[in-house]
């Protein structure tokens, strides 16, 4: 037996437990850290070739993991910013440099430019709605993705680009006579245009002669603006009616600015308009859109969209978080700051949307705890610390005996 290899032995043994005692102390550090995830210490034997006459004494390795792939317990907070997963799936943050990570850290509060930070200075990624509405994705990488702003001083105006009228035109009108009503609706830098909806009879039914009654509607702008009826040249809308009930088009466009064709275009429906026996009366009359009106809160949903409330009441889609997964999440690299880049062993990171395919929930008020047992990790250290002791012996133990050898000299 070699002393040498005895005492090599014993010193892999004590840097063994040392590293699980780390590891225990790192958890320890981190209980209370939200999204930590909690590492241990693997052991493995390695084995020195010998012969039958000389066993030469092999050493002991160890392997740091991290255990991702178990959930840590919801925290529940008052902050509607405060965000957890509930399921698999991570987070896409950046740094300061713009370098995009993975976390479920999601402990993120504004900053000054509004801009949603957690704990460790990461900012939150997600997908911008443009606007018609629609996130603007990339499935298969970063690309595409913009911090989340909610900065309270934002301000949004959303121009009007559909509309209902319903009522009723008096069928026992002269052909000639005009009736009108007014609508406010907003222009695409949510100015409110007054338009006025006229409707002239152009025709008596004639029901022997299978003759329909006929009006005809025009768009005006009540400021001078002329008639707004779309497509140029402005045609006035012919509603035919039989017996009462319209059978021509239910629907009408008008631009608010004609000779602009970046003006959006409203389209009403006239569908539920009818002509009978009975005054002039509207049903019912509206138009989306609305004025400038500034952001006051905001509400994130279980699937990732992250709506602001309006002081108009208003309740706008402005982004949809981004979530990120691999096929071996244990196997992420873990950096500083609780988040974690691609390792070799980890799989390639997929992009996707919370509550779909591989992609757990998000939970707004809430913050995920760190997998950490404190009484497991108590339990482990005392355990390192025996081992570690009896490992001290050993080398002790060869170091006398090296002594005893040296003095045989002597």
């Amino acid at each position: 037996m070699s002393l040498n290899g005895m005492m090599r032995t014993g010193v892999s043994g004590m840097n063994a437990q040392a590293n699980r005692l780390s590891t225990v102390a790192e958890n320890i550090a981190n209980s209370d850290t939200a999204g930590y995830k909690r590492a241990s210490t693997e052991f493995s034997s390695l084995i020195l070739p010998g012969s039958s006459g000389s066993y030469n004494s092999g050493a002991v390795t160890t392997d740091v993991r991290y255990n991702v792939n178990k959930q840590g317990e919801l925290e529940f907070t008052s902050s509607a910013t405060d965000l957890a997963i509930e399921g698999p799936g991570f987070f896409i943050v950046e740094n300061g440099n713009g370098d995009p990570f993975l976390t479920r850290a999601g402990s993120f509060v504004p900053n000054g430019s509004g801009e949603l930070v957690n704990a460790a200075g990461f900012t939150l990624l997600g997908y911008p709605y443009d606007g018609n509405g629609t996130p603007q994705t990339v499935v298969n990488g970063f690309d595409g993705l913009s911090p989340v702003n909610i900065g309270q001083g934002n301000l949004s105006a959303t121009a009007s680009t559909e509309g209902n009228f319903a009522g009723n035109l008096p069928s026992g009108a002269l052909p000639g006579e005009t009736v009108s009503s007014s609508l406010a609706v907003f222009d695409n830098v949510g100015n409110t245009v007054l338009v006025d909806l006229v409707y002239t009879k152009t025709q008596e039914a004639d029901p022997e002669n299978n003759v329909p009654e006929i009006w005809k509607m025009n768009v005006r702008r009540r400021d001078g603006g002329g008639e707004l009826n779309v497509p140029l040249p402005s045609e006035p809308v012919e509603l035919v009616f039989e017996a009462g009930q319209l059978t021509s088009t239910e629907s009408m466009q008008f631009s608010l600015n004609p000779l602009d064709p970046t003006s959006p275009i409203i389209d009403m429906d006239i569908g539920r308009m009818t002509a009978l026996g009975y005054p002039y009366d509207v049903a019912d009359a509206g138009v989306n859109g609305s004025a400038p009106s500034k952001l006051e809160s905001v509400e994130i949903s279980s699937d990732g969209i992250v709506y602001g409330q309006y002081e108009n009441g208003d309740l706008k889609p402005l982004y949809r978080l981004a979530m990120a997964n691999v096929q071996s999440p244990d196997k992420l690299q873990p950096l500083a700051g609780n988040v974690y880049t691609q390792g070799v062993d980890s799989g390639v990171i997929v992009t996707g949307f919370a509550e779909s395919g591989n992609f757990g929930s998000v939970i707004s008020s809430a913050l995920e705890g760190s997998n950490v047992d404190i009484a497991e990790e108590l339990t482990s250290m005392i355990e390192s610390q025996r081992s570690y002791t009896a490992n001290s012996k050993v080398f002790q133990t060869g170091s006398d005996l090296m002594e005893i050898l040296v003095n045989l000299k002597r």
